[in-house]
């Protein structure tokens, strides 16, 4: 064999070596693709890869079971119905204050003194008239009873033709001088009395008591201020104390005269006090006043509490839902709640879309009653959980999604 015959015979081998390895190449190429699109199909279908969902979600939230029975709600502010600034019923000096701010006093209680020393002397003078009424009664009485003891002998002795007619008269002007004499002094003890009962009056005036139980709201005067029942003067004070009755707090709002007709006296009502957020109270419409604001076209509504609080305070605001029935005390504490459209039902078991980060997780719940739109939660979530308002058919455990912009 010749050296051309060896060279072709080289040449044909190395082009069979390359068309193989070019046939592997592409078998390795089409097998790999295989394989990426069936991974790409298992990672679709198995949701990993799908894109994501928009879905609107819901917040888990603490609900008031009155708020589904609520018909109407209103604003407006704690006011004391019994309310007082006590003042004097004379004008003078304050000597002495017994009360502050917050202070609690009962009915009759001293809680201020004026200066007495004028009024003092005033009703000693008084009593000491009346005493000198009371003795000048006495020997009158005497003087009667003397006249009348001779005025009896006399009358017997001028029967008898024993002494004169005109020894008798003397007698007998004498008894009727010493009667009269004796309905004098009785007057003047009467008169003594009136005006020692009007000295001491007067002195009592100046001891300000409290008018009825309360709480002490402001302090207006100190002591050393002149103190007047008018507050004409300058620097004159006409009240010592601000007092308020606590147990007569009411709320009082208003109302839109459109809105009247669905509100009645003795309606329940439940109120909430902004000092107060995490508490209800029960209450109950107790007047609506029969007249109309016409710079506002409302109707003023006073709601008394059936529940009360230490913490309750006049001017307080207050917001009031007036219902359609009573509401029992366990309903005044807040449930966590639902709205119905985000549940789903698999035969007995209830469930939800409960989002983690940006998929989903099917979370079993346990529910209770209806609240309106809202259904409560018993277990399985909490308070600030978020989850998906009426999940679509599509929708599976762990389906990657995004929330739907509004």
């Amino acid at each position: 064999m010749s050296m051309d015959d060896l060279a072709k015979l080289k040449i044909e081998t190395s082009e069979k070596i390359v068309k193989t390895a070019h046939r592997g190449k592409k078998l390795l190429i089409v097998a790999a693709g295989i394989l990426l699109f069936l991974v790409l199909g298992v990672l679709y279908f198995s949701g990993i890869i799908a894109p994501a969902k928009s879905v609107d979600v819901t917040i888990i939230a603490q609900v008031y079971p009155s708020q589904s029975i609520s018909l109407l709600n209103a604003s407006g502010y704690i006011v004391a119905q019994r309310k007082a600034a006590v003042a004097s019923k004379m004008t003078g000096r304050l000597v002495a204050l017994m009360v502050e701010e917050g202070s609690k006093v009962r009915r009759g209680q001293v809680i201020a003194r004026m200066e007495s020393e004028d009024v003092t002397a005033a009703r000693n003078l008084a009593a000491a008239n009346l005493n000198t009424a009371r003795a000048t009664l006495e020997q009158v009485k005497a003087e009667r009873d003397n006249a009348l003891q001779e005025y009896t002998r006399y009358k017997e002795l001028v029967a008898s033709g024993s002494v004169s007619r005109s020894d008798y008269d003397v007698t007998d002007t004498r008894y009727r001088r010493a009667v009269e004499g004796v309905k004098a002094s009785e007057s003047a003890v009467k008169a003594g009395a009136a005006a020692l009962q009007n000295a001491e009056a007067g002195l009592d005036y100046t001891l300000i008591r409290a008018p009825f139980d309360a709480v002490v709201l402001t302090k207006n005067a100190d002591i050393g201020d002149i103190v007047t029942p008018i507050g004409a003067a300058a620097n004159a004070k006409a009240a010592v104390v601000t007092i308020a009755d606590m147990d007569s707090l009411q709320v009082e709002v208003d109302v839109s005269e459109t809105s009247i007709t669905a509100i009645r006296v003795g309606q329940p009502c439940d109120i909430q006090l902004d000092a107060l957020p995490n508490m209800r109270f029960r209450g109950e419409v107790y007047a609506i006043v029969p007249t109309v604001d016409r710079t506002k076209a409302t109707v003023l509504v006073k709601v008394r509490f059936l529940d009360k609080d230490s913490r309750m305070l006049p001017e307080m605001s207050a917001k009031v839902s007036f219902l359609s029935r009573s509401i029992a005390p366990d309903e005044l504490k807040p449930r966590l709640a639902v709205s119905q459209s985000a549940l789903l039902q698999k035969g007995e078991r209830m469930f939800v879309f409960l989002l983690q980060g940006t998929r989903v997780k099917e979370t079993p719940v346990r529910v209770g009653v209806k609240l309106g739109d809202m259904m409560e939660i018993l277990s399985g979530l909490q308070s600030g959980d978020r989850v998906v308002l009426k999940p679509t058919k599509g929708l599976q455990d762990g389906t990657r999604i995004k929330i739907a912009e509004k």
